[in-house]
């Protein structure tokens, strides 16, 4: 459960990001031809409308760090 950062009410989660030509929002790494790591989803607070982006599986961010060391 995410809470709002603005005024703690329990956010709507699992919602995802949408472009206008429809495909998600995804996050990569630098480089025009790497792969996606994970796709971007968001939380809404229902009461004030903050809004948060996240990511649920962290593992490939993980290994990246990892790897710049």
């Amino acid at each position: 459960m995410r809470k709002c950062l603005r005024c703690e009410t329990e956010m709507v989660e699992n919602l995802v990001l949408m472009v206008a030509n429809g495909y998600g929002i995804d996050v990569r790494e630098k480089g025009a031809l790497k792969g996606a790591l994970e796709k971007i989803k968001c939380a809404v607070c229902p009461e004030c409308g903050y809004t948060e982006t996240y990511i649920e599986n962290t593992e490939k961010v993980k290994k990246l760090t990892k790897k710049e060391k």
